[in-house]
């Protein structure tokens, strides 16, 4: 192959120089007296301008954030490069919807980037980013609504735009909405298919926790509420909850100033919101106080055979799912840093894995779990952290025929939390945990939802510098503390599958209290024998 070539260059058939470059090189040459030929890669070309390269600033996370007179929050950060990310973040969520049917936040989000006064349909404004090499996404969670585009940098004003008519004056029209009823038709009844039912145990871990109230409040549409929720249901919620008190535009990659300007523009003087009424501006109106969450703990079991949970010709193993869950903290509390490394401790996944840096293998639920009791598909640790509250869980399965074993094997796990703390473990999960926060920050939409919602819970946003110091100045007395604190609470648990060997409740929760985690035996005596 290399003869091959050489034969192509010396025959003139290779690669060829062009005049142009023939010119410059000859000139380079007669004009300076220097052969370039005999240039070391250290020196520089003759007749070349000097290059120019990116500046690094001092502060590599510099970030801006600015409140405009509605109460409407500003933040933004530059970076190097091309393309930008912004978004509008909003406090409303599944949390909020108390007094309306559970499943708004739902319909929104799947109604996002629909018809406005400005775009007839979705397919308008997908054409218009493209333009500017625009993607757009919406995603809803239990606090947040987060409306996002990604575009280059010279198509900012075009994505602001967008997003404040999107968010600000949606339509609705009636074939919107059937089809966002039928789209979460679908979405349901793929949950209840799945072989992996983690979304729907993390609803029913989560109903357990907060019983009737707030965080506890289903984020997926239950199927009665489907065909209740209509337009002036969407508007009544978003004149109470889509206040610019509660919202922040966000933005990455963009000049703050000009974020600013383009938000003060779309946001407030252009665009007034659908729900208002007239004469009435945005914020006029006080924001609605602030739903507290309560903790309450307790069971939430469905029984459902899952045998034959199969699509295809290859078979699966018949699982039993539950779910063990305790209070943490909120994201404020100063204990959130260490119920973090807790979680990074405990670890998991499932029983399979091609390992490697980072997998985990050398957490407590492979060591003690997964790694000695074979008959355990997966075990995994999870930690929801919210503005006054936190749920601390783990995710276990096994065949039904191991379920009550496999209750008392995570049961204890969880009480040993509390226990002995090894230097060595702690100090894997601290630098896990490290290394995680900042590859995870190297990519821009990450960092433009941290921007965001930590503008939005505090109005200021921590350096990542920070939360590395912090989790590395955590010791071994801080996980114990707050495995006590944890334990300290009402259990909660999640069960689905065939339930017919799950524990009764009281007995998991005096096992929590028991200091070996086992569950009490019971056993009947009786004055005559049978």
């Amino acid at each position: 192959m290399a003869a091959r070539l050489m034969n192509r260059v010396v025959n003139g058939k290779g690669q060829r120089i062009s005049k142009f470059s023939r010119r410059l090189l000859s000139s380079s040459k007669s004009n300076n007296n220097v052969d370039i030929t005999n240039l070391t890669l250290a020196e520089k070309l003759p007749g070349l301008p000097d290059p120019q390269y990116a500046s690094v600033t001092s502060h590599a996370y510099d970030t801006h954030v600015t409140t405009l007179d509605n109460g409407l929050k500003v933040a933004s950060e530059n970076k190097f490069g091309q393309f930008c990310t912004v978004g509008v973040l909003m406090s409303s969520g599944s949390r909020y919807e108390a007094a309306y049917p559970s499943g708004v936040t739902h319909f929104l989000e799947k109604l996002s980037f629909g018809t406005t006064p400005l775009w007839s349909d979705r397919d308008r404004i997908l054409q218009d980013l493209e333009k500017v090499g625009g993607i757009c996404d919406c995603q809803g969670s239990r606090d947040t609504l987060v409306y996002a585009a990604s575009a280059r940098t010279h198509g900012l004003d075009t994505v602001l735009n967008i997003l404040s008519d999107v968010t600000l004056r949606p339509l609705f029209p009636d074939d919107q909405i059937d089809h966002a009823r039928k789209a979460i038709g679908f979405e349901i009844e793929a949950m209840h298919m799945d072989p992996n039912p983690e979304s729907l145990l993390m609803e029913m871990i989560h109903s357990a926790a907060y019983h009737g109230n707030t965080l506890g409040l289903p984020r997926i549409c239950p199927p009665e509420n489907i065909n209740i929720i209509t337009r002036p249901v969407l508007y009544a919620y978003m004149n109470e909850r889509h206040h610019p008190k509660n919202t922040v535009i966000a933005g990455v990659g963009v000049d703050h100033e000009k974020l600013v300007q383009l938000a003060h523009k779309f946001f407030v003087e252009e665009k007034k919101p659908l729900w208002l009424s007239e004469g009435e501006t945005w914020g006029q109106r006080e924001v609605e106080p602030t739903c507290i969450s309560q903790y309450t703990g307790g069971s939430v079991q469905v029984e459902k055979d899952l045998s034959n949970v199969s699509l295809g010709p290859t078979p699966m193993p018949e699982l039993v799912h539950v779910v063990f869950g305790l209070e943490s903290c909120s994201h404020k509390d100063p204990d959130f840093i260490a119920f973090c490394v807790l979680n990074m401790m405990l670890g998991g996944g499932g029983s399979f894995s091609a390992g490697g840096p980072g997998k985990g293998m050398y957490t407590r639920l492979y060591l003690n779990v997964l790694n000695r009791y074979v008959w355990i598909e997966s075990a995994t640790a999870y930690n929801h952290a919210y503005e006054d509250s936190g749920l601390f869980c783990i995710h276990a399965s096994s065949h039904p025929s191991k379920l009550r074993e496999l209750v008392e094997v995570i049961l204890r796990e969880i009480v040993f939390t509390a226990s002995t703390v090894y230097q060595d473990e702690l100090n894997r999960a601290k630098r896990q945990l490290q290394s995680m926060l900042m590859m995870n920050l190297e990519v821009r939409p990450v960092v433009f939802e941290d921007i965001g919602r930590q503008v939005l819970a505090g109005s200021t946003r921590h350096p990542p510098q920070f939360y590395f110091d912090q989790i590395g100045n955590i010791t071994e007395r801080d996980i114990q503390r707050v495995a006590n604190r944890m334990l300290k609470s009402k259990l909660s648990v999640a069960a689905y599958g065939s339930l017919a060997g799950l524990p009764a409740y009281e007995d998991m929760e005096a096992a929590i209290l028991n200091k070996n985690g086992r569950i009490p035996n019971k056993q009947s005596f009786s004055l005559f024998r049978r």
